[in-house]
């Protein structure tokens, strides 16, 4: 039990590194499409329970409430209440230790929130735990040592290579629908997503 303590305090630890982020470019027009291709795609359906993980200030929720989808988000911090005031069902919790039933969601958006992960695999089995089983599962990460050197922001711990990810993705259970390179071109120069489409399989 003491090893458990002194991960949880090494987590609450952490906390001082999450802070508000309101949408901006080109987040903004990459929710709005994929959530669109989705959509058309069948993947996601009016009346479907989906959990958007790491929800922000509700940029996807608004797109997915629009469908018709019974949308709810987690965060932590400031971007709560703002979600809130925007008439979203919202829960203050943690991805790694979710309080939902087992099972509950027919599908997760996950959209640059697992790289805030100290345990990604961990993370990983708990996204399979929550989602049904035939559920769908939209992952999306950023690439490290591009010219947005998204291993340096302060929480972001886990900035891995596309095959570190394959591999833990494989090891937690989910099966892939397929994968996909988003490459950018910001200010800053180059940049990389990585986009993977997974299942909890049946």
């Amino acid at each position: 039990m003491r090893d458990y303590q002194r991960f949880d305090s090494f987590l609450n630890g952490l906390s001082g590194d999450v802070y508000p982020e309101e949408p901006i470019e080109p987040h903004i027009s990459i929710t709005h499409d994929m959530i669109t291709s989705l959509h058309q795609d069948g993947k996601i359906r009016a009346g479907m329970r989906v959990l958007d993980i790491g929800c922000g200030q509700g940029l996807a929720l608004e797109h997915l409430r629009a469908l018709g989808l019974d949308a709810v988000g987690i965060t932590l911090g400031q971007d709560a209440e703002t979600c809130r005031a925007k008439g979203f069902t919202i829960h203050e919790m943690d991805q790694n230790f979710m309080t939902f039933a087992d099972h509950e969601f027919d599908v997760l958006w996950c959209r640059h929130v697992l790289e805030h992960s100290v345990a990604p695999l961990f993370t990983l089995s708990e996204y399979r735990r929550v989602l049904k089983p035939g559920g769908f599962l939209y992952l999306e990460l950023p690439a490290p040592d591009t010219s947005a050197k998204h291993q340096l922001n302060p929480n972001h711990y886990s900035v891995l290579p596309v095959s570190a990810w394959d591999h833990l993705i494989r090891r937690a259970g989910f099966t892939s629908e397929g994968t996909a390179t988003l490459n950018l071109n910001l200010l800053s120069g180059p940049d990389t997503y990585w986009i993977f489409h997974l299942r909890n399989p049946a």
